[in-house]
């Protein structure tokens, strides 16, 4: 028996921050997450898999637009008319009730586990192998509760668990998405536990094997490397579990250090952000320009440019572009002792999650994306970061202007 395990295609997903890019290169990665999907089920008409499990979140909201609930629709009546059974659940972002959904019924399509309640449909492979499936769809955008003691006891069938869910931490207020705990998990002996929700492929467990697939598109730079799909085959005597991961992204992120050890010239800097390495898809790029300390006012304004990553992304191979340039600069160790001291102090006095939101609450008035980029760790580093660069490197223009022969 063979089967696919994917999640988080994030269909509808509005890719924020990119409208600088050319109307071409826009529409492609509007359009990356509907072409991975695609692709994944391409791959399972070609496999001629059983079942397609797929771990929620498929679409970005739970009030997707009629453009993405038909394409959703007719990539499953593709594997529906091939007698390719599909389950399926809702995660915290499309959170839906069952008749919000637009897939026409069929005898081969699951919405497992309607309105938070776990459920087990058992099924049959074209080879009369029987198999259950497991699980649960979200109804809330949260669900506070560890739902692992109402899974039921493994049958005498190949077992499938699948789940929207992370790990439980030891930040509670972290712990709204199913929290569970892995050692549970493991206890329920499923054999095959199919996870979404976290974008980061990776195997939990071997035995009993647990995976999460990660998104099918990565949506920004955090969001790096290949992006689709597990592609599993059971040995039906056995019941033993091999998985294969299949690339279907059509575009990939990748982030590029570039170090700077001494002044370049305008020429010498735009070698450098255009040496890339070997490129075999479309690719949008972070650069990290390591010793930024070294670049003039006047080349930092021009890297930092929009128009100038466009001029570059121009030669570059697949329609690939660059999206984002972040500076890093070590000048605030040239400084003298007093002054890194006083450097520190300040720093851990403003860069505090509660000045933060201070400094931001102006702005989160008047922009939406703002009130989630504020909750957004990675973007609060960055913003620390670009801060301490620039005041680091006008501090040291301030001891170059000081200092006598």
């Amino acid at each position: 028996m063979k089967f696919i395990h994917l999640a988080d295609a994030h269909l509808d997903s509005p890719f924020r921050g990119l409208s600088f890019l050319p109307s071409k290169a826009f529409k492609d990665i509007y359009q990356a997450s509907d072409k991975s999907f695609k692709r994944i089920v391409d791959l399972a008409l070609k496999e001629q898999v059983d079942l397609v499990l797929i771990a929620g979140d498929t679409f970005d909201s739970n009030h997707p637009s009629p453009r993405s609930q038909l394409f959703f629709a007719e990539q499953i009546k593709r594997l529906n008319d091939a007698e390719i059974q599909v389950v399926m659940i809702f995660g915290n972002h499309d959170h839906m009730r069952q008749e919000d959904l637009l897939v026409t019924p069929s005898p081969f399509f699951k919405l497992l586990g309607n309105g938070e309640q776990v459920e087990t449909v058992t099924l049959k492979a074209k080879s009369g192998f029987n198999y259950d499936v497991t699980g649960f769809s979200y109804l809330n955008n949260h669900i506070l509760e560890d739902k692992l003691p109402e899974f039921p006891a493994k049958s005498a069938n190949y077992a499938f668990g699948i789940m929207h869910a992370q790990e439980k931490t030891a930040e509670k207020s972290q712990n709204v998405y199913a929290p569970f705990d892995l050692q549970e998990l493991k206890d329920l002996n499923y054999d095959y536990f199919a996870l979404g929700h976290i974008h980061l492929r990776q195997n939990l467990s071997m035995n009993p094997l647990i995976n999460y697939p990660g998104n099918i598109q990565g949506r920004h730079i955090n969001e790096l490397g290949a992006k689709g799909c597990l592609l599993g085959e059971i040995d039906e005597n056995t019941k033993q579990t091999q998985t294969e991961f299949y690339e279907t992204s059509p575009i990939i992120w990748q982030a590029n250090e570039i170090t700077f050890t001494k002044i370049v010239d305008k020429s010498e800097l735009r070698k450098k952000l255009t040496d890339l390495g070997s490129i075999e898809q479309t690719t949008y790029f972070s650069l990290r320009l390591k010793g930024s300390q070294y670049l003039t006012d006047e080349e930092i304004e021009l890297v930092s440019d929009s128009d100038f990553w466009q001029s570059l992304s121009a030669d570059l191979p697949f329609n690939s572009q660059v999206v984002d340039v972040r500076f890093e600069s070590s000048a605030e160790l040239e400084l003298n002792n007093s002054d890194r001291q006083a450097f520190d102090q300040a720093a851990q006095e403003i860069f505090t999650e509660d000045e933060f939101k201070k400094a931001i609450q102006d702005w989160a008035k008047k922009d939406a994306l703002a009130v989630e980029l504020a909750e957004n760790k990675n973007f609060m580093d960055e913003v620390k970061n670009l801060t301490r660069f620039k005041l680091a490197k006008k501090l040291k223009g301030l001891t170059d202007e000081t200092e006598t022969d």
